[in-house]
């Protein structure tokens, strides 16, 4: 359904991949795991546009992504934050003035290495940003580029899992208690039962069903409602 395309990232050119709906809605940018703009994050943006709404996914690997966990490891690794800030900067930019997408804000939704870069994006971009879904991520980059979560001025909705050992069931909660600490609307989920990357059907050994049906609905809900 989607298509690759090429959007301003303070003054370079970044790749992304697309998805419309096919009414004037709102737009939602996707945010990878560490593996990259694989076909699972595209899927997803494919689901946003049936559901209603235009989903970008910026390529921050710019055309590399694997399944190995080493080298997921050294691809976020080298990945240079500072310049993700800008990439996800201008995919709220891109979206913005896209004819197909509706309204003066966006959402934004990522995993894991995306969980913490949504929530960057939403302290970045306050002006830009009206609702943030992280799925098990926080921040990991370490203290000194730790975003001022303070200037968030969208709503937050988190969806963790029990047996994450990545991001603890304790760091989800701390993360909630932070953002309510600045008056903002901030819940988070976990999710009894699961481990760390639940959503993501192509992984059999950690899938839940029941958990990812139910967080999408939630994530749907949240958008249509922030977003409208």
């Amino acid at each position: 359904m989607g298509e690759m395309i090429e959007f301003q990232g303070n003054g370079s050119k970044v790749p992304g991949y697309f998805a419309a709906s096919t009414n004037k809605r709102a737009g939602v940018i996707v945010i990878q795991e560490w593996w990259g703009l694989v076909d699972h994050i595209k899927d997803v943006c494919d689901r946003f546009a049936d559901s209603g709404i235009n989903a970008l996914a910026p390529d921050f690997y710019r055309g590399k992504n694997t399944a190995e966990p080493d080298e997921a490891t050294k691809l976020m690794m080298e990945m240079d934050y500072p310049q993700a800030l800008k990439d996800m900067s201008g995919a709220v930019d891109y979206l913005l003035a896209h004819d197909n997408v509706r309204g003066e804000k966006v959402g934004v939704m990522g995993f894991c290495m995306g969980g913490a870069l949504a929530l960057a994006l939403a302290a970045e971009r306050p002006d830009a940003v009206g609702a943030c879904v992280p799925f098990y991520g926080v921040h990991m980059w370490g203290p000194d580029s730790k975003p001022d979560y303070s200037r968030i001025k969208a709503g937050v909705r988190g969806h963790y899992a029990e047996l994450d050992t990545f991001f603890t069931p304790e760091a989800a909660r701390g993360l909630e208690t932070e953002l309510k600490g600045y008056g903002l609307d901030a819940e988070v989920k976990v999710y009894e039962g699961c481990d760390h990357a639940f959503f993501n059907d192509t992984r059999p050994e950690v899938f839940n069903e029941d958990a990812a049906s139910d967080a999408w609905q939630d994530t749907l809900d949240f958008f249509d409602e922030s977003l409208r």
